[in-house]
């Protein structure tokens, strides 16, 4: 043992440390946008999200019990917290190098042609090759992998990991998940501490990590609670099988980030730290695995060094287990973030961590109030009516996607509710309605259709994204259709007529609406936006456009794509959908989108929300492709998660300066929501 790493009078002092708390806009985050990437978590399963930003604590959720200091099943998790670390505490005090062979701990492979190839660092890195589950005559799936009880079975899991884990190819040519590979680490590392004070890694952990940085018994447990006895080793599991607080995972986080010091005392040498979370050097892993796109890996530690993650800065670091259990670290931001709960996307382990948790935490980084496209040269800004003006009816419904008919009406869906007054006898997920009159004297009314309406399964139900009437015949796009789905009606929403399906992106595209009947436009195409996504609940880089002659819109194969502008400022497109490019950008923000022509101020008219919790703007063209200036922007617009912002075509003055917003406004309830704004010129119109 080092001297700096005895126990002594400081102890006390540093684990009295104690996280601070503060609001996230004192550190450079929006609160909108946590609460955002909250809620969008909790409906996949999330049970806690703590994060962490200069020592303080800026957001933190818990559900079901679960809380701060309370102990969470960890699941692989443990690879990091218990075999990440007992390694850096083995390698600093010399007991193991990473790059000798791992026969030297591990006396039963001196006489293995393969495995005595194998490395400490080949163990960690999940590069050695040996195979994760292996009984003679049984099946992976009949053993049940490493999974689930598979450490109960008989012979204990370090024997069988010894022993009957075959080698698939040759040691560090390769990369193959392998918790026999982390137990085997656990055996050598164990070994390696024979003659130290703390003979297992319990031990070690216990008295030079956890004790120092102040995690108490009670907020921590490794190894599944048992200790085995192979070779006369006390072995404890360091693939599983811990349960750690959301603080204990975050503490130990902490020390790494502040590379292995601790309120002035050093844990682990920095030169340690930065080893185990360099990037070991070994084979990249397959980024299309059914549970990719799997990161390059430190000793024990996932790293971000290829940018894998590409929106998370290079430096970070992540420990994760089972169900998506993970810590992020990122030092360049001073950041730390814990989540627990379930899996995100049930066949894409870091698929999911990336899209719902890590490109949604890095968008809360927005500067607020800050549009990256330059102000509007048409419209100076937007003044909304005071907030007592707002009528609000259908309430307990929301989305509104909505346009103006031949019959001079506006047509409507509503989702998740009963709509107008008299309500619906069941509730839907998706429902349509008429609208009649102006926008201060308006009447609502239900329209009942066996063949357009959809019922149940919530978030998950099929509904309106955009609607159009063009000569007589209203279109519909139907998202969480996988991915979105076009229907038409011949008789103003009574009777639908279901078509094709979009496959790659436009997961809730929106029409550009013209004037009644789609009069006023600008050419015969029509012209449908999406978020650059597979879905309606989740905040992307871009926004993506697809044109297509009015005559044949229910063709799939008639549609274009903007690739995007050439040299002169044309748009150029293509049949090909995945040659498609961006007609807006703002990463990771990009949701629920609607655009209208503005035909007092010759401008097209962009509503974009951000966050779904109030994060909003309006951005202005000169054509359908822009380019995109700023009418309005924010991140709080001050009402309570409201989301689905809409400008009927029908109710903007002719001069254009006055337009009505609709908007589903939550608070207690969703509900339709319309709101009066006026567009103030930057000079007379």
């Amino acid at each position: 043992m080092r001297p700096s790493q005895s126990v002594g009078s400081d102890g006390a002092a540093a684990a009295a440390f104690e996280w601070q708390t503060a609001p996230p806009q004192s550190q450079g985050l929006s609160r909108a946008a946590l609460d955002a990437m909250r809620e969008r978590l909790e409906r996949r399963g999330t049970k806690t999200l703590l994060v962490i930003r200069n020592d303080r604590v800026v957001y933190e959720w818990y559900a079901d019990g679960c809380g701060r200091t309370r102990k969470h099943y960890t699941a692989s998790l443990a690879k990091a917290v218990v075999g990440g670390v007992s390694l850096a505490l083995a390698i600093d005090d010399g007991l193991v190098d990473p790059d000798e062979a791992a026969c030297k701990y591990i006396a039963a492979w001196q006489d293995d042609p393969r495995k005595s190839k194998i490395i400490i660092r080949h163990l960690a890195t999940h590069s050695s090759g040996l195979e994760d589950a292996h009984i003679p005559g049984k099946s992976h799936d009949e053993l049940g992998g490493w999974k689930g009880k598979f450490w109960k079975r008989k012979p204990d899991p370090f024997t069988m990991a010894r022993d009957l884990s075959p080698v698939l190819f040759e040691p560090g040519s390769n990369f193959a998940y392998s918790n026999p590979g982390m137990a085997m680490l656990a055996y050598a590392v164990t070994a390696a501490l024979r003659d130290s004070p703390a003979r297992d890694i319990r031990t070690l952990l216990s008295e030079r990590i956890m004790g120092p940085i102040g995690v108490p018994d009670a907020e921590w447990s490794c190894g599944y609670g048992q200790t085995y006895t192979v070779d006369g080793l006390p072995l404890v599991a360091n693939w599983g099988g811990g349960s750690y607080s959301p603080n204990a995972v975050a503490r130990v986080a902490r020390l790494l980030l502040r590379k292995g010091n601790w309120q002035g005392r050093q844990l682990i040498r920095p030169e340690i730290v930065d080893l185990i979370l360099a990037d070991a050097g070994m084979p990249t892993p397959r980024r299309l695995l059914p549970q990719g796109p799997f990161p390059r890996s430190g000793l024990g530690w996932y790293v971000n060094s290829d940018k894998v993650w590409p929106n998370v800065p290079r430096d970070a670091f992540a420990g994760s287990g089972a169900g998506n259990q993970v810590v992020l670290v990122v030092p360049s931001l001073d950041l730390i973030v814990v989540r627990n709960g379930e899996q995100l996307e049930p066949d894409n382990f870091w698929g999911g961590l990336v899209e719902h948790l890590f490109d949604p935490l890095m968008a809360t980084f927005e500067p607020t109030g800050q549009s990256p496209y330059p102000p509007s040269p048409v419209v100076k800004a937007v003044q909304f009516a005071a907030e007592s003006t707002i009528v609000r009816k259908a309430v307990g419904s929301d989305n509104w996607p909505i346009t103006w008919a031949d019959d001079d009406h506006l047509y409507t869906s509503y989702g998740d509710g009963w709509g107008f007054e008299p309500h619906a006898d069941i509730k839907l997920s998706q429902g349509l309605a008429r609208v009649a009159g102006g926008p201060t004297d308006y009447h609502c009314e239900n329209v009942r259709s066996p063949t357009g309406e959809r019922t149940g399964d919530g978030p998950a139900g099929a509904k309106a994204s955009g609607m159009l009437m063009v000569d007589g015949v209203l279109y519909m796009w139907v998202r969480n259709t996988g991915n979105a789905t076009l229907a038409m009606s011949r008789d103003h929403a009574k009777t639908w007529t279901w078509g094709f399906t979009f496959k790659t992106s436009f997961g809730c595209p929106t029409f550009l609406n013209f004037g009644q009947n789609y009069a006023g436009a600008r050419d015969d195409y029509v012209y449908s936006y999406s978020q650059d996504g597979p879905n309606a609940y989740d905040s992307f880089d871009q926004v993506v456009l697809a044109r297509v002659p009015k005559d044949h819109i229910t063709g799939r194969s008639a549609y274009e794509f903007l690739v995007g502008l050439d040299k002169s400022g044309k748009p150029e497109w293509t049949g090909d959908i995945d040659q498609r490019g961006p007609v807006f950008r703002l990463p990771g923000r990009c949701q629920r989108l609607d655009i209208v022509y503005n035909a007092g101020l010759k401008r097209y008219l962009m509503c974009v929300g951000f966050n779904h919790s109030s994060g909003w703007g309006i951005f202005d063209a000169p054509e359908p492709w822009g380019p995109w200036t700023t009418a309005f922007y924010t991140d709080d617009w001050g009402l309570d998660h409201t989301h689905g912002y809409r400008l009927p075509s029908k109710w903007i003055s002719t001069d254009g300066k006055t337009i009505y917003l609709i908007y589903s406004g939550r608070g207690q309830d969703d509900s339709f929501c319309v709101r009066k704004c006026i567009l103030k010129p930057t000079r007379d119109q």
